[in-house]
C-alpha cells in the first residue's frame, strides 16, 4: 500500500468526516484524486464504514465491561456469538486465543444492570463469565499511525 493511501486512512480514522478537500490539502493531492483514492480505498475494503463516536455517559451506559466466556461443555457448537447477538448491551465481540473463547465488551447504566447482563449471558450461551470493570479510558479506538 502506498504512503498516501496510509496517510489517507490515518487522516480518516481521526475524522471520518474530514472534507475532500482538506485530505487534498494533508497529502498534496487534488481534491479529485483524493476522491478516487477514498473511493478505491472503499472498494478494496480497507475502509469498511464510516460512523460517530458516541459520549456513552451521555446516553445513560456510563459503565463499560469486558466479559471473558467459556462454554461449560467445548464439545457444543461453537455458536456464541449468534446465541448472544440480540443482546443489545453488547457493543463488540472478539473470538480470542487462550482460556476463554470470547470477550465481549458491554455498556450497561449501573452496577446491578451489569449483573442482570452476566446472568442473561450465562442463560442464553450456557457459559461461565470472568468480568472486569473499566474505571477509567484515557484513550480508545485510536488511528494507526
Amino acid at each position: 500500500m502506498e504512503e498516501t493511501d496510509r496517510k489517507i486512512l490515518s487522516l480518516l480514522a481521526t475524522d471520518g468526516r474530514m472534507s475532500f478537500t482538506d485530505l487534498g490539502k494533508a497529502t498534496g493531492l487534488s481534491t479529485s484524486a483524493v476522491h478516487q483514492r477514498v473511493k478505491r480505498l472503499e472498494q478494496r475494503g480497507l475502509i469498511k464504514g464510516y460512523g460517530a463516536t458516541i459520549d456513552h455517559e451521555q446516553m445513560g451506559r456510563p459503565l463499560t465491561a469486558f466479559i471473558s466466556i467459556t462454554p461449560f461443555d467445548p464439545s457444543e457448537p461453537d455458536d456464541y456469538p449468534d446465541r448472544l447477538a440480540t443482546i443489545p448491551e453488547i457493543e463488540s465481540c472478539w473470538s480470542v486465543a487462550g482460556d476463554e473463547s470470547y470477550i465481549l465488551k458491554v455498556r450497561v447504566a449501573v452496577p446491578s444492570d451489569l449483573e442482570d447482563l452476566l446472568s442473561r449471558i450465562r442463560v442464553q450461551a450456557n457459559v461461565s463469565t470472568r468480568t472486569t470493570i473499566v474505571l477509567s479510558t484515557p484513550y480508545e479506538n485510536r488511528p494507526m499511525a
